[in-house]
């Protein structure tokens, strides 16, 4: 699954892993908002890694969890769903709208494979000070460079290169964001 090739959901013990990670899900999404400490570690539990100051907003749902890797000074506002059949890495300084949906998994357009209920996984990447606006879709394979914009309501079928605000469906590069040479690194 996490090479990239094809594999069945219900087989390899999949079925018992997306178990417990849906339950942990389950309760960090009912805990009530006072319960900011116990919320912050179940969430690292639930994550393969993170940086030290991170803020998901419930409810949030993902399949496994310990494929998803973020960074620093992370936040995602309500409704992030993370479907991580393949690696997620998101870096430093990352901001997600509300109902974003980020897919690494896929299934075949061959209608026998995907009667016989093959699906793919491809990793998806976000480098550092990204910010993905509201209700955008990135689908599998996708890289989105530092310091990019990707506005709300795209969905992202490609890579999308840094320093660039892009939108739409398909989103596609609208314009350069010009930095100052002292903040490129």
């Amino acid at each position: 699954m996490l090479a990239g090739l094809p594999y069945q959901a219900w087989k390899d013990g999949l079925p018992e892993e997306r178990l417990e990670c849906g339950k942990k899900v389950f309760r960090y999404n009912h805990l009530e908002p006072q319960y900011k400490e116990e919320k912050d570690s179940l969430i690292r539990d639930i994550l393969g890694k993170t940086g030290e100051r991170i803020l998901i907003e419930a409810p949030f749902y993902c399949d496994y969890g310990y494929n998803i890797e973020i960074g620093e000074n992370f936040y995602a506002n309500y409704n992030l769903t993370i479907l991580d059949v393949g690696k997620v890495i998101i870096g430093d300084n990352v901001q997600i709208g509300p109902n974003v949906a980020i897919y690494t998994a896929g299934h075949s357009i061959d209608p026998e494979s995907r009667k016989a209920g093959f699906g793919f996984g491809k990793g998806i990447e976000i480098g550092n000070c990204v910010w993905i606006g509201g209700n955008t879709c990135i689908l599998p394979g996708v890289k989105i460079g530092d310091n990019s914009v990707i506005g709300a309501g795209s969905v992202v079928t490609k890579d999308i290169p840094a320093n660039v605000v892009a939108v739409g469906n398909p989103c596609r590069v609208i314009k350069k964001i010009d930095l100052p040479e002292e903040s490129i690194s």
